[in-house]
């Protein structure tokens, strides 16, 4: 039976979230907009669309030069109130911030999507996919290789493996874009054995089977980049969390009792912190999402991290603020799943709501 006191930590846990959901989303707003600032160029964008319209349309043709620029200042002035420019935007910013809330992400200022959409929501759902199976994949992958290759480190702590795991974990303080420029040069320009960008073969392949091998091959080297960045100190953080579980005192009575290494590996050692491994595994899905912007420039992978980075390029807010409330959302709904599944699994947490 669920605790009162369950259900208020989980209220008051939602409520938190959702109010830091609120504050990331509105300062996003802010900055994306640099305080105001991008109005000027929306609406010199827009100034200069509708001067070269009018001249493009025979009908004011004739219109003498003060006629013509009287009439583009009319119409600019109406263009600028019906889309909500003459309010401040300290006022509009507010209106942002509701609309994004409620995911009405509204349309893009200068971007398209792949099928030529202006909405928000269309583009980022056309490179969402293509995020999630380069990113998401190489997260699985690295999760399981860290996680095996951890606990063999483990269990033979102070080998040469161990040591040389040790001493090169630094390395994974470079990013995986780094590697991605050498492995480019070693792969595509000197063996010719891999290509260096997108997605998919120019043309693509017609029958499905060749098409799905033409995105297999072009994600070997983002994934490798990504594997040998994260591998060293992966593997080095996942063997020392085993090994702190394993001197542990209820760990010392188990093998004081006599108990079997398997046994006391898998019910004293990894049960106790499949928790923390499972939320670190579940926060690296969600953020893997979000995708990677240098790797995926790099890379002209067409996934979500190329479209942040053409967004900043053209100061396109809209997409910026879609991109930045859909990750939230998703990383709150994970962190809230993750307190129902602590408060539920964990006996520790579940005692504590008892008394």
């Amino acid at each position: 039976m669920v605790s009162k006191r369950l259900i208020r930590h989980l209220v008051i846990r939602g409520v938190t979230l959702y109010l830091t959901v609120v504050i990331a989303v509105y300062l996003t707003i802010i900055i994306a907009n640099m305080g105001g600032k991008v109005d000027e160029f929306v609406l010199g964008d827009l100034y200069t669309r509708i001067y070269e319209e009018v001249n493009r349309n025979p009908q004011y043709r004739a219109l003498p030069g003060p006629e013509k620029d009287k009439l583009v200042k009319q119409m600019f002035e109406l263009e600028v109130k019906r889309l909500g420019y003459d309010r401040p935007f300290i006022e509009r910013s507010f209106i942002y911030l509701r609309d994004a809330l409620t995911l009405d992400l509204g349309r893009a200022l200068f971007m398209l999507s792949d099928s030529g959409s202006r909405l928000v929501r269309n583009i980022i759902l056309e490179r969402l996919p293509n995020t999630v199976l380069l990113f998401t994949t190489v997260t699985v992958i690295n999760f399981f290789i860290h996680l095996l290759l951890g606990l063999y480190l483990s269990r033979h702590h102070g080998s040469l493996l161990d040591r040389i795991t040790v001493a090169l974990s630094p390395t994974s303080t470079i990013p995986g874009w780094f590697y991605g420029i050498f492995l480019i040069l070693i792969f595509y320009t000197w063996l010719h054995l891999l290509p260096p960008s997108g997605m998919v073969d120019v043309p693509p392949p017609p029958d499905p089977l060749s098409y799905a091998l033409s995105v297999l091959k072009h994600m070997i080297l983002p994934m490798l980049a990504w594997i040998i960045s994260g591998f060293f100190l992966g593997v080095y953080s996942t063997r020392t969390f085993f090994l702190i579980f394993s001197t542990e005192d209820y760990v010392e009575a188990a093998k004081a009792k006599g108990l079997p290494p398997r046994l006391i590996e898998t019910r004293y050692i990894l049960r106790p912190s499949l928790p923390p491994i499972l939320t670190s595994f579940a926060l690296s899905v969600v953020g893997s999402w979000g995708g990677a912007i240098i790797t995926e420039t790099v890379f002209q992978w067409p996934g979500l991290g190329l479209v942040t980075w053409q967004a900043i390029q053209y100061f396109d807010t809209p997409v910026l603020v879609g991109i930045t409330v859909i990750y939230a959302y998703l990383l709150a709904a994970t962190v809230f799943i993750l307190d129902i599944v602590y408060s539920l699994v964990d006996p520790r947490i579940k005692a504590g709501f008892a008394r």
